[in-house]
C-alpha cells in the first residue's frame, strides 16, 4: 500500500463530505459538522464486570447510563486473549496474525515469534481522522512498541501517558514507569495520586481545548491491569460488601485445564475499587461533553482489549462467569468483551445486538460514521458496523478468526479459534486436536461437539487452515509438546519481564 497515496486520499475524501449522493451515514450528520469520536479502551475488563452485562457486585453506574442511551453488542471479541494484539487491531482494521504481532508485547519469543512493534506504514485511524482534519489525542496504555513507535509517530497530536509499558508498577503517583512517560504527563503529579484520575483530568483538560473542532479523544486506561490497587476508600467499600455477600458451600474455583481454575466468584475488594474509578472516569468524561455542548454530535465508544484476569495457578482477581476461562484463553472468557457505543441521533437508545463483531471492525465503522470513504485495502479485515447501528441489515461475513501461536500465565497453550455463525473450533496447535462448541445453547463452552459433529469440526478446522494461510500466520517454531514444561519456562520468562 502506498502511504502517501492513502493519506492524500483521506484529504479528498473529507473534502468530499458535503457534497449530495454520498451514503446515508454522511447524510445524517448536522450539515457539515463532522461527528467527535471519544473511544474508551479499557484493559483486562471481563464481559461481567460491568453491571449491564450482569455484574452483580460491581458498581458501573455510568457504563451502564452509557449502554442505556446506545447499543450494546454481546457477542462482541476482542481480537486476541491479550493486550497489544487487540491494540493493533483497533488501530488499524487488522486481524494480529496479519500484523505479525500475536503475542502481548515484551512476551516470549518462543514458541513463535511476534513482532515487538506496530508498523509505521500502517495508517492507524487516528491518521485518517487527522488527514480529515480531526483533532487527535492518545492518553494511557499504548503498549505497541518502543519510542520511535509511539502514539505521536502513528496520527495522534498529543501523547499522554503512553508508551511501551504494559502496566505501571503502582496506580500512586510516583508512578516510576520504566519509559517515564507518565512521569512526564504535563505539569507533574501530586503524592497520593491515583492514574486512571490522572488520567482522565488530562482528557479533560484536551477536550476544553479542542472544543470546537472535529475531535478524536483515545482514552486507553491502564486499569483494571494488574497490580490491583485502588484508592483505600473504594478498597474498603467494597471489602464491607463482601462481608454480605451470600455465603458459598467452600467451592471457588472450576476447572479449566490440568492446575489452572477459574475463579467462580466475584469478590476482590480492591479489584472492584478499580472498576469503580474506571466508570468515575466514564461519568466525568460524558458531564464534561455536555458542559462543552458537544454530547450530542460526539459518538462514544467502550470496548476492553481481552478478557477478565480470572484463571492463574492461584487466585484471579475477577470471574467471568458464565465465560469459561479468562484472559490468555481463547474460550469465551478470554476474547468475549463489554461493548457499547452511543451514537446521537442514530442508533436507538437501549438497544441490544447480538450479531459477532469483532476488534478489527471499529475502523471502517468509525470512517463511515464519519462520512468519510471507506479504505479496506488498509482496514482489510474490519467490516462496518453501521447497517447493525441503524438496524437497517447485518453484516456480510462469514467468520471472525483468531490466533494465539503462545503460552500463557493463564494456563492456555498454542491455539487458533473461528467462529462462524453460532458454532466456534479451538484448535490446539500442540496436537492438532480440536474442540466445537455451539455458543448459542452452549455459552459457558461445556459440551465438546467434534465427536459428535465431525463433519462440522472438519468443515471449520479447513477454514481456519485456510484463513491462517491467507493471512501469512507464523506458526510455532519449536516441536509441539503436550506438556507443561515449555509452558513453565514461558511462564517463568513472562514473570521475569514484569509485564
Amino acid at each position: 500500500m502506498d502511504r502517501r497515496r492513502f493519506l492524500r486520499g483521506l484529504g479528498a475524501g473529507a473534502a468530499m463530505l458535503a457534497l449530495p449522493g454520498c451514503a446515508s451515514a454522511r447524510q445524517r450528520r448536522v450539515a457539515n459538522k463532522q461527528p467527535n469520536f471519544v473511544f474508551f479502551l479499557i484493559d483486562d475488563l471481563g464481559w461481567t464486570d460491568v453491571g449491564c452485562f450482569g455484574s452483580g457486585f460491581y458498581e458501573t453506574p455510568n457504563i451502564d447510563r452509557l449502554a442505556s442511551q446506545g447499543m450494546k453488542f454481546t457477542n462482541a471479541y476482542a481480537a486476541c486473549p491479550v493486550c497489544s494484539p487487540t491494540r493493533g487491531s483497533i488501530l488499524t482494521g487488522k486481524y494480529p496474525a496479519r500484523l505479525g504481532i500475536t503475542q502481548w508485547i515484551g512476551g516470549p519469543n518462543q514458541p513463535t515469534e511476534y513482532k515487538h512493534f506496530m508498523d509505521l506504514e500502517e495508517v492507524t485511524i487516528a491518521e485518517a481522522m487527522k488527514g480529515a482534519g480531526y483533532a487527535t489525542a492518545f492518553v494511557g496504555k499504548w503498549h505497541l512498541g518502543n519510542k520511535p513507535y509511539y502514539p505521536d509517530k502513528q496520527g495522534f497530536d498529543v501523547n499522554i501517558g503512553g508508551d511501551s509499558s504494559g502496566s505501571p508498577p503502582t496506580y500512586f503517583y510516583p508512578y516510576k514507569t520504566a519509559n517515564r512517560a507518565l512521569e512526564e504527563m504535563p505539569a507533574g503529579g501530586e503524592e497520593g495520586e491515583y492514574l486512571t484520575d490522572r488520567l482522565t483530568s488530562e482528557s479533560l483538560k484536551w477536550l476544553d481545548a479542542n472544543r470546537d473542532k472535529p475531535f478524536l479523544l483515545y482514552l486507553s486506561h491502564y486499569a483494571v491491569h494488574t497490580p490491583i490497587q485502588s484508592k483505600l476508600a473504594l478498597t474498603d467499600k467494597y471489602k464491607a460488601k463482601v462481608g454480605k455477600l451470600p455465603k458459598t458451600d467452600g467451592a471457588k474455583f472450576t476447572p479449566v485445564y490440568g492446575k489452572y481454575r477459574t475463579k467462580m466468584v466475584q469478590d476482590n475488594a480492591a479489584y472492584a475499587g478499580m472498576v469503580q474509578s474506571v466508570d468515575e472516569s466514564v461519568g466525568r468524561v460524558m458531564t464534561r461533553l455536555e458542559e462543552l455542548g458537544v454530547a450530542d454530535n460526539t459518538i462514544v465508544i467502550f470496548m476492553s482489549d481481552n478478557g477478565g484476569l480470572s484463571t492463574v495457578p492461584n487466585e484471579g482477581p475477577t470471574c467471568n462467569l458464565p465465560l469459561r476461562a479468562g484472559k490468555g484463553w481463547l474460550y469465551e472468557g478470554g476474547i468475549r468483551e463489554p461493548m457499547i457505543i452511543k451514537w446521537p441521533g442514530v442508533v436507538q437508545a437501549g438497544s441490544e445486538c447480538g450479531e459477532p463483531v469483532t476488534s478489527t471492525d471499529f475502523y471502517p465503522t468509525m470512517l463511515e460514521m464519519a462520512g468519510m470513504r471507506l479504505r479496506p485495502e488498509q482496514h482489510v479485515d474490519g467490516v462496518s458496523l453501521v447497517p447493525l447501528l441503524t438496524e437497517k441489515g447485518k453484516l456480510k461475513r462469514k467468520a471472525i478468526y483468531w490466533h494465539y501461536p503462545h503460552y500463557h500465565g493463564s494456563g492456555n497453550r498454542p491455539s487458533g479459534a473461528v467462529r462462524a455463525g453460532d458454532y466456534k473450533l479451538i484448535e490446539w496447535y500442540e496436537n492438532g486436536a480440536v474442540e466445537l462448541y455451539n455458543l448459542r445453547d452452549d455459552i459457558s463452552e461445556k459440551e465438546d461437539l467434534a465427536e459428535k459433529m465431525p463433519q462440522k469440526a472438519a468443515e471449520l478446522k479447513a477454514m481456519l487452515a485456510e484463513w491462517l494461510k491467507q493471512v501469512n500466520a507464523k506458526m510455532p517454531a519449536s516441536e509441539p509438546r503436550n506438556d507443561f514444561e515449555v509452558f513453565e519456562e514461558a511462564r517463568r520468562e513472562q514473570q521475569a519481564n514484569k509485564r
